[in-house]
């Protein structure tokens, strides 16, 4: 197996599965030189929908033909609200926002009263009576806004960006909601509207809240046939259970063991039933068709639910030195990751830097993870690019492009 750093294959194609790049805009003119081909970048909150448009207009890819891109075709635009943020959303009931609220028309920002009544709806823990100092920190919050406004916009986004995902979505029950900034403080080398620097409330967003808001991504992304990626933090059931849901009717059919002995594996019936269940009809499926995982942080038994033969969307993964190794760049390779590794069947595994700033750096993760997993799997680095390449082609077009 070739291991000196000199032979790393970047010539086959490397390709960075999640990203951030546009948190550091004065980072983007360096994306067409870096040696990744090209880089799955992630729209999380209000402030970056537009410049992921802008850096798609810029960079985006224009087909599915991989060998067909110029160098300037490396990035994939993604679209879509993290449950970091889910509280700044409110959703829209007969009754109000979250159900017992003011039944406020769909475009309205929420503020005053009816700010305090939102956050104290969504966030936990809930304060039946906020105190004086709670009500403070409700209205430094950002002024709530309408999700279907959101929604309505990334629909939008979709169909002008043809090769568009939805990412990056999720749920997160360990996230606690940071302090506002202060003016002078969000003046930096970041886009707006991210938590750097900021010390943490007692909040966190409730995980009913953010199931919804996860929910009608997803929903969309059926709608629209797109891939999603999504987030996963101490939610690993939660996750599964909520597009479970979508999927619920629409199992593909599996034979036992006994059955498939029983009628043969060249039983025609047996064949025309179960290309029945994957064809793609044309009619849209309320589930998305693809999901990866995205820095999966779940245990391998954990992730074993997911290889279920009856799930009907096409699962992934991906990993990172960022989240799943704590930025371990270089260091021998912890055996839960290992293990995690080789529970991931080879056509499901994808590789991604999650950074905030495009060049050298971004590379450098990328080949670190991507010559870890390849020793894990026993794969030569040729082998192992070429495979993860394929895979990301699939998550992304549904074919090898």
């Amino acid at each position: 197996m070739s291991t000196h750093k000199d032979d790393f294959p970047w010539h086959i194609g490397v390709y960075d599965a999640h990203c951030h790049p546009t948190d550091i805009m004065s980072s983007i003119p360096s994306i067409p030189s870096m040696k990744a081909r090209c880089l799955t970048v992630m729209g999380t909150r209000a402030q970056d929908q537009d410049l992921v448009s802008q850096v798609a207009d810029q960079y985006g890819i224009k087909n599915d033909n991989h060998e067909a891109w110029k160098r300037e075709e490396c990035m994939v635009p993604c679209f879509g609200w993290h449950p970091w943020f889910a509280h700044m959303m409110y959703l829209e009931h007969p009754s109000g926002p979250e159900g017992e609220g003011t039944g406020e028309r769909p475009e309205k920002v929420l503020q005053d009263e009816d700010k305090i009544k939102h956050y104290q709806n969504v966030l936990a823990p809930r304060r039946e009576d906020p105190s004086e100092e709670d009500k403070k920190t409700y209205l430094s919050l950002p002024d709530p806004t309408p999700f279907s406004v959101f929604l309505s916009q990334t629909r939008k986004n979709l169909a002008k960006y043809p090769y568009a995902l939805v990412g990056e979505i999720g749920l997160d029950r360990s996230f606690r909601i940071p302090e506002a900034f202060q003016t002078e403080r969000e003046e930096n080398e970041f886009t707006p509207g991210g938590r750097e620097g900021r010390r943490l409330t007692p909040f966190r967003c409730a995980p009913a809240h953010q199931k919804e808001i996860f929910r009608q991504q997803l929903m969309l992304a059926a709608e629209m046939n797109r891939a999603v990626s999504v987030h996963g933090v101490q939610a690993h059931g939660l996750v599964f259970d909520t597009i479970k849901e979508l999927w619920k009717d629409h199992q593909r059919p599996v034979l036992s063991k006994r059955e498939k002995k029983k009628r043969g594996k060249d039983d025609p019936s047996v064949e025309s039933q179960l290309a029945s269940s994957q064809k793609n009809d044309g009619e849209p499926k309320p589930y998305p068709p693809r999901i990866c995982l995205h820095s999966y942080s779940g245990s391998p038994d954990a992730f074993k639910q997911y290889l279920n033969p009856a799930i009907p969307v096409a699962f992934f993964a991906s990993f990172s030195t960022a989240i799943n190794l704590g930025d371990a760049v270089g260091e021998e390779t912890p055996q839960s990751f290992v293990d995690m590794i080789r529970t991931v069947p080879d056509d499901m595994v994808l590789v991604e830097s999650d950074l905030h700033t495009a060049g050298n750096e971004m590379d450098r993760r990328l080949e670190d993870i991507v010559r870890r997993i390849c020793k894990i799997k026993g794969w030569d680095l040729e082998e192992g690019a070429e495979r993860l390449g394929r895979n990301w082609r699939r998550f992304v077009f549904g074919t090898e492009g």
